[in-house]
């Protein structure tokens, strides 16, 4: 089975724990970014987006969400500020250099803050911020600076799409990370784990000043060929950095992969259902 993929690097207190960034960054874009593919094309779907479109991704990671919109024909901006790892990746995926790659146009990659559209006259049509939010406390702060410097470089009415985790029990993965949970809780750190609640994308839009105008939600297993495969993936969304830091990388391991035993297949997959949410507001 093809590994398939979800989450970022999130700052906490206490002491960063040592780890390859470069090889956590990988192991996101090659095992764990794919899991949100249902997502970005549900909402690409209902906001119809294509030519003349032109989105300016949040957090863009590896960016493979903004590879899929600059298929269907989208101009696109991506913001990757937290993870200069990741967005080397992404400018391998979408800005080749070398022998034999052609320029894709109408692409660009940001490094720290949003910034308007190369043309510079013309505001964005769309706004995503697709890593999911509701998982650790306090991982919306930074989503919020984001949307400040975002929102007055988009179009009066224009979407902005918010991604967040679906409640626990919908959410097979919540089982798992609860590991993260109990193993940072001496820390009592802003970045441990915990359940997603109810209005937390309504909360963000609400502080961003942004008017809610729909939302959906969308099925998003989270599928791998191994349990090494599902710990590597799991690791590089940043969700057990709280947890390494309290204990150590080997404890951590340990507990993640007894976690996932219960959702392995017999052929040795590991397959966890998950519902995300997405809400869309609207700029003022």
């Amino acid at each position: 089975m093809t590994p398939t993929l979800v989450r970022q690097r999130l700052p906490h207190a206490g002491p960063a724990p040592r780890v390859d960034l470069a090889a956590r960054a990988r192991d996101w874009s090659e095992i764990q970014e794919r899991m949100l593919v249902p997502l970005y094309e549900a909402v690409y779907e209902r906001l119809d987006v294509g030519p003349g479109t032109r989105l300016l991704g949040l957090g863009c990671g590896s960016g493979l969400a903004l590879l899929m919109a600059a298929s269907r024909g989208a101009a696109i901006s991506g913001v990757e500020s937290s993870s200069p790892e990741r967005r080397a990746l992404a400018r391998e995926r979408l800005l080749p250099e070398g022998p034999g790659t052609r320029a894709r146009a109408n692409v660009r990659l940001l490094d720290d803050a949003p910034g308007a559209p190369e043309d510079g006259a013309r505001a964005y049509t769309l706004v995503t911020a697709f890593e999911p939010i509701g998982c650790l406390a306090g991982d919306s702060e930074g989503l919020g600076e984001l949307l400040a410097a975002a929102v007055p470089l988009a179009e009066r009415g224009a979407p902005v799409v918010l991604a967040g985790w679906g409640p626990p029990e919908r959410c097979a993965t919540s089982s798992v990370l609860r590991v993260a949970g109990k193993l940072a809780d001496p820390l009592r750190s802003a970045g441990s784990w915990r359940p997603a609640l109810r209005d937390d994308l309504e909360e963000v839009a609400q502080r961003a000043g942004l008017r809610p105008d729909g939302s959906g939600r969308v099925a998003c297993p989270f599928g791998y060929a191994d349990l090494d495969c599902a710990v590597r993936g799991l690791l590089s969304t940043g969700l057990f950095d709280a947890a390494i830091a309290a204990t150590d990388q080997e404890q951590v391991d340990k507990e993640l992969t007894e976690a996932l035993h219960p959702h392995r297949r017999p052929d040795g997959t590991v397959w966890m259902p998950n519902v995300f949410r997405y809400l869309i507001a609207r700029t003022p």
